[in-house]
C-alpha cells in the first residue's frame, strides 16, 4: 500500500508540474502577443487558473488518486484515432490560438473591450466549469483523456453526480472554461478561437456518444433516461 501511495503522489506532482508548464506557456504567448504586462484582468484570470490547477490536483489526489495515474499514461489500448486527432486540435487551440488572439486583440488590434459585466459572467463561468469538471472526475473512474472502451478497467456506465443531468459533463465544463477566457480578459475577438474550440468539443461529444452507444454495455439504456448530451434542455 505505501508503494501505491507513492505512485499516487508522483502522479499528482507530475500533473501539477504539467499544469503549471501549460499555464506558463499560455501566459508567455499572451504577454508576448499583447506587448505589455499592464491591465488587471489578464492577471486575475491567470492567477485564478494557477489556483484552480493546484486545488484541482489536491481534490483528485484526495478523492480519486487512481484517475491521476491512469490519465498520465501515454499508451491507452483501444483509443480512437479520430479522438486522438480532435484532442490534439483542441489542446493546441486552447494553448496557443486563444492566448495569441487575446494578446494581439488587447495589445495591438484593440477592438472594443468587453466590459466589467462580461468579466463577472466570465468568472462565474470559470467557477462553474471548475466545479463541474472536478465533480465529474471525482465520480467517474473512467475519465481518461481519450475515448476508448476500457475493458482492462471494467468499464461501466457512470450514473452519479453530474451524470444524472447530462451525459458528458466534462466536455460541458471544457466549453464553459473556453468561453470564460474572452469574457474574463475582455477580448471580443478571442470569442472566435474559443468558439472553434467549443465546436470541436461538440464534435467530440457527438462522436464519443455514438461510440458509447455502440460499444459500451448499458449506455443506450442510460441515454434513454438522461436525454441530453451537453446542454440540459437543449442537446
Amino acid at each position: 500500500m505505501p508503494r501505491r501511495n507513492r505512485e499516487f503522489r508522483v502522479a499528482a506532482i507530475k500533473w501539477l508540474l504539467l499544469a503549471y508548464v501549460m499555464l506558463t506557456i499560455q501566459m508567455l504567448i499572451f504577454f508576448i502577443s499583447v506587448g505589455h504586462v499592464d491591465g488587471p484582468r489578464p492577471w486575475i484570470f491567470f492567477g485564478a487558473s494557477f489556483l484552480y490547477s493546484s486545488a484541482s490536483i489536491v481534490v483528485q489526489y484526495r478523492l480519486n488518486p487512481e484517475l491521476l495515474v491512469q490519465r498520465f499514461k501515454t499508451k491507452r489500448e483501444g483509443s480512437k484515432l479520430w479522438d486522438e486527432i480532435l484532442m490534439r486540435a483542441t489542446n493546441l487551440t486552447i494553448l496557443i490560438a486563444v492566448p495569441t488572439v487575446a494578446g494581439f486583440d488587447i495589445g495591438r488590434i484593440q477592438s472594443p473591450s468587453l466590459g466589467v459585466p462580461f468579466a463577472v459572467v466570465g468568472f462565474v463561468s470559470f467557477i462553474i466549469s471548475s466545479i463541474l469538471l472536478n465533480w465529474a472526475m471525482t465520480v467517474n473512474p473512467h475519465f481518461e483523456p481519450t475515448v476508448r472502451i476500457q475493458k482492462d478497467r471494467g468499464h461501466k456506465v457512470v450514473v452519479s453526480g453530474p451524470y444524472k443531468k447530462v451525459r458528458h459533463p466534462g466536455y460541458l465544463a471544457a466549453i464553459l472554461f473556453a468561453l470564460s477566457i474572452p469574457l474574463t480578459i475582455g477580448s471580443i475577438l478571442t470569442l472566435i478561437p474559443s468558439g472553434i474550440y467549443s465546436i470541436l468539443m461538440m464534435i467530440r461529444t457527438s462522436l464519443e456518444d455514438r461510440t458509447l452507444h455502440k460499444e459500451l454495455d448499458g449506455y443506450s439504456e442510460y441515454a434513454k433516461r438522461i436525454r441530453y448530451r451537453l446542454f440540459p434542455g437543449i442537446w
